[in-house]
């Protein structure tokens, strides 16, 4: 049985922002808290949930290994008998994060080291580290794969027409090899509404009243939420994972199973949302509005000098990343609880000072990332819906595709 103790957030509340000065942890979510920090400083937030996804199976394959309660996700990993679990969770984030964020490499050494130093040396501990290292290991086999795509995104342009020369981010991103699904298609929706729809007009119309950057529509708890989802990187998402980890009565096993599953999925989720976007090409509302006078509607006036509350991210709009994300991690989170409590879920923000956010269920936190990037100004209301379906899909299957237990 692990050791279940309290963590006065050590050094952490400041960097990853988990909430509650005290929570219950065992060495998993505390991993998982350090990973998460390290991550969030990748500048993309693509790459940040990738590596977390590295990191999370690397771990689940060392728990398991010595715990032996599943079958292995990939080639087993050999753990002798008496094998420290901690010392094999602190090797497995190391190993993973050391390949993925080399430039954080520092803390990374630091954050191994403390932790090994909770550890009583011996052969347990050393064996520990052995099973770790060597998951992490068989983890990063698959790092490269798929990763080779170049960048060959088209700008659209006329001849000779100026058009901005920053290139949008991830373009190829679609291209991965996925975790559970066969493919970053697999999940693609249908395309966007038409422009002279009566969906599109809908959408227009709120996204320019409540978005703005000045807008006089938004009410002062629409701008918390808006400001609070404006971060995007692991470290906002992670402390709700943790609240169900946090859960009286589950073990390091059961929290190293649970983060791994939420990983793939919310790294899948970017994979499908990524290929779906590019696939389609929809405009952002900045271009949309600053156009609305080409769009052949005539319900969508034009001001030719709107602005969204948050920068644009660099990447088409179609569908939206955030509510894919959270919605493939709800998905997950749901199937945990299953029919029983659920805890207050909370997490804190870099985007809004360390403002702390709770929510009673896992469809109050799910909805709220949803019209958050509408506030923002920055995703249309039908492409909330269609990333949030996509992403619960995508959660429900890595839940279904994880292996069951050994009889």
């Amino acid at each position: 049985m692990r050791m279940k103790y309290c963590v006065a957030v050590l050094a952490l509340a400041a960097v990853t922002l988990t909430g509650p000065v005290c929570v219950h942890a065992d060495v998993v979510t505390d991993a998982n808290a350090r990973a998460a920090d390290v991550a969030s400083k990748h500048p993309a937030t693509p790459p940040a949930v990738r590596i977390m996804a590295f990191v999370q199976v690397s771990v689940f394959e060392a728990v398991n290994a010595i715990t032996g309660r599943y079958p292995p996700l990939q080639a087993k990993v050999n753990a002798a008998q008496g094998s420290s679990v901690d010392a094999a969770v602190a090797a497995a984030s190391r190993t993973a994060l050391s390949k993925l964020m080399p430039s954080q490499q520092a803390a990374i050494d630091a954050d191994y080291e403390a932790a090994l130093k909770l550890v009583p040396d011996g052969t347990a501990k050393s064996n520990g580290i052995a099973v770790g290292e060597q998951a992490a290991a068989g983890c990063l086999a698959r790092v490269d794969e798929a990763m080779g795509h170049p960048d060959s995104y088209r700008p659209h342009a006329a001849p000779g027409t100026y058009v901005p020369t920053v290139l949008p981010a991830v373009p190829n991103w679609g291209k991965r090899k996925p975790w559970v699904m066969t493919g970053g298609a697999q999940f693609r929706p249908g395309p966007p509404p038409g422009l002279t729809s009566d969906t599109w007009t809908r959408d227009y119309n709120e996204i320019k009243a409540l978005g703005a950057k000045n807008s006089t529509r938004r009410t002062p708890e629409q701008t918390a939420v808006a400001k609070f989802w404006e971060a995007t990187a692991p470290a906002v998402y992670w402390p709700v994972a943790r609240s169900v980890a946090a859960v009286p009565g589950r073990d390091v096993t059961a929290n190293a199973r649970l983060l791994a599953i939420a990983a793939m999925a919310m790294d899948d989720a970017l994979i499908a949302v990524f290929d779906a976007k590019y696939a389609y090409n929809l405009w952002r509302p900045i271009t949309a509005i600053r156009n609305g006078d080409l769009d052949g509607n005539d319900a969508t006036e034009r001001d030719p000098s709107w602005t969204p509350f948050i920068d644009t991210p660099m990447h088409p709009e179609y569908p939206c990343a955030h509510c894919i994300v959270s919605s493939s991690l709800g998905a997950v989170l749901q199937a945990e609880l299953s029919s029983g409590p659920v805890p207050s879920l909370s997490s804190a923000s870099s985007a809004a000072g360390g403002a702390v956010r709770t929510w009673k269920s896992v469809g109050d936190f799910v909805q709220e990332v949803a019209v958050a990037r509408i506030y923002d100004g920055v995703h249309y209301r039908n492409s909330t819906e269609v990333g949030t379906a996509m992403g619960r899909q995508i959660g429900e299957l890595a839940v279904k595709s994880f292996p069951k237990p050994i009889r």
